[in-house]
């Protein structure tokens, strides 16, 4: 599996130029002394769906669990964030009912 990055970098001259490189990938498993991949054989191949965290478009594709970690710590770190700001917002509307609640009950008394 090849893929190509482009990369957009400033040369020693301050210009910037547009680099595409194209990176070779072995397929070699980490998890048995880097011998050739065995795809399906394998209980880490799996398939991977869903939307790549850092550029939104669709994937639907197998590949080892192991190299997929990084993009699937990524989509947690991401998913996690959300959360906390989800629950961050349901406090403060929970802090302004609770004020006015307090604020009817003195008005009560």
């Amino acid at each position: 599996m090849s893929k190509i990055k482009t990369y957009r970098g400033l040369l020693t001259d301050g210009v910037q130029q547009k680099i595409n490189l194209k990176i070779e990938i072995k397929d070699n498993c980490p998890l048995n002394n880097f011998t050739p991949c065995k795809k399906f054989d394998c209980a880490w191949f799996t398939q991977i769906r869903g939307t790549h965290p850092q550029t939104g478009e669709e994937i639907d594709e197998y590949g080892c669990a192991i190299a997929m970690l990084p993009l699937l710590l990524i989509e947690n770190s991401r998913q996690s964030s959300q959360a906390g700001a989800a629950i961050e917002s349901f406090r403060n509307e929970m802090v302004k009912a609770n004020n006015l609640s307090n604020l009817l009950k003195l008005k009560k008394k």
